[in-house]
């Protein structure tokens, strides 16, 4: 790794990122939803075996009471203290989300509003594979629990013995999920969008998982809704000089640690720094758990880029659009009004990434890839919807009854048109 100045950069390669054979992975997924439409839960099983490795059918894929209350028992009071003041935290910041229903009530006696309703199932994806998020589970859940929803549907890949890990199942009880299925992949998005004899459909679908699980959503979206198509994580770290660069590694660290397809991308005006950091980076890969993956995640998708100023080194990330933005510098404030695009936007050197993650409150389920333009984090109005209410008096109707109808038909409606004026008649 050297520093690059921002002209010289490759952009293209940071953010476009390829998992192989696209129109091949997509028919793969696509025959996996096919198959669990076509045969339910005989086929979550088969597909669980070949591809996990794990044969449920003899204790089932709804985990029991007893598997939670066993978790329980095998997680220290550390943790579970943990979880609960993360929810806490989490629950303070989604709660100042809900909005009301409203109406109007027009002079005429006319009444409009809008009923804002919370969905009433929705299933949340929890990855497994090469780590377990316990936090996802609350980061998805609670949001859901904020809105009201009845039935909250948590899916998740069996470790090798056909289990969950314990943390995951303690923070989906003390989160408030109603059921927790042991299965996951292109399949389980599969059961929840179709529905099987032992997994009711959902309306909405939440939580990232890898390609297939991204793929799985993007097909079964129109069945149900999901919340966004994420992808690998990225962090993008804007810093002067009054960063240190020990910290500035950690936190890149923080995302390469996370898959060898993330990115982590350090941004200064100060070259010193960048050089500094990027020695501070393989110092602590050394000794990292995760080294293999954070590596080759810094080798392939890392950069540390030179810009000439501040003011440069923010347009380059409204370009991006990063999942997670820090924003070290000595005035954070004075600079958050010029960012666009971004997840989630991390200021000064005590806020650094996993705040985020596990603690402060803000979801971490973020938009990725550059859909930060338009993506907004998960929220207390992902699992809502909107019903527009209409109420037009006598008086109302009488007077734009002739507007109505011209409206109609100009666009060739008739029955549009006869509909208000059988009224007036």
């Amino acid at each position: 790794m050297k520093v690059e100045k921002l002209e010289n950069m490759n952009l293209e390669r940071l953010t476009r990122k390829s998992y192989g054979n696209a129109a091949e992975l997509e028919q793969r997924v696509s025959d996996i939803l096919e198959s669990v439409r076509q045969e339910g839960d005989e086929a979550l099983y088969r597909l669980t075996e070949t591809l996990d490795k794990v044969n449920l059918r003899e204790s089932g894929l709804k985990v029991s009471p007893a598997e939670t209350k066993k978790a329980y028992s095998q997680v220290d009071e550390a943790f579970l203290a943990t979880v609960r003041q993360a929810k806490a935290n989490i629950l303070s910041f989604h709660e100042k989300q809900k909005r009301p229903s409203w109406f109007d009530t027009q002079e005429d006696g006319s009444i409009l509003g809008q009923l804002i309703l919370p969905l009433k199932r929705v299933g949340i994806y929890v990855p497994g594979g090469t780590a377990a998020y316990p936090s996802s589970v609350l980061m998805n859940a609670l949001p859901a629990v904020v809105a009201g929803v009845e039935e909250i549907v948590m899916v998740s890949p069996p470790r090798s013995d056909g289990s969950l890990l314990p943390e995951v199942l303690v923070a989906a009880a003390e989160a408030g999920v109603t059921e927790i299925y042991k299965v996951g992949g292109a399949q389980a998005i599969a059961a929840l969008a179709y529905g099987t004899k032992e997994i009711a459909p959902v309306d909405k679908i939440t939580g990232p998982g890898n390609i297939y699980v991204t793929l799985a959503k993007k097909q079964v979206f129109g069945t149900v809704d999901i919340d966004m198509l994420a992808g690998p994580s990225e962090i993008l770290v804007l810093a002067d000089d009054s960063a240190r660069p020990k910290e500035l590694a950690a936190d890149l660290l923080s995302q390469a640690e996370h898959d060898r397809l993330a990115s982590a991308i350090l941004v200064s005006p100060d070259r010193t720094l960048l050089e500094r950091t990027i020695e501070e980076v393989e110092r602590q890969l050394a000794d990292l758990p995760r080294e293999d993956i954070a590596r080759s995640s810094w080798e392939n998708y890392g950069a540390a880029i030179l810009v000439q100023d501040l003011e440069e080194g923010l347009s380059l990330a409204n370009q991006i659009a990063p999942e997670h933005f820090e924003l070290v510098v000595a005035e954070p404030f004075r600079w958050l009004g010029k960012v666009r695009n971004a997840g989630a936007v991390f200021l000064g050197r005590f806020s650094p990434e996993p705040v985020g993650d596990y603690f402060a409150g803000p979801n971490h389920v973020l938009p990725t890839g550059g859909t930060a333009r338009f993506y907004s984090p998960l929220n207390v109005d992902t699992f809502m919807k909107k019903m527009s209410v209409i109420n037009y008096s006598e008086e109302a109707l009488k007077r734009d009854a002739d507007s109505i109808a011209h409206f109609a038909r100009r666009e060739g409606l008739e029955a549009h048109a006869r509909a208000v004026e059988a009224r007036r008649k």
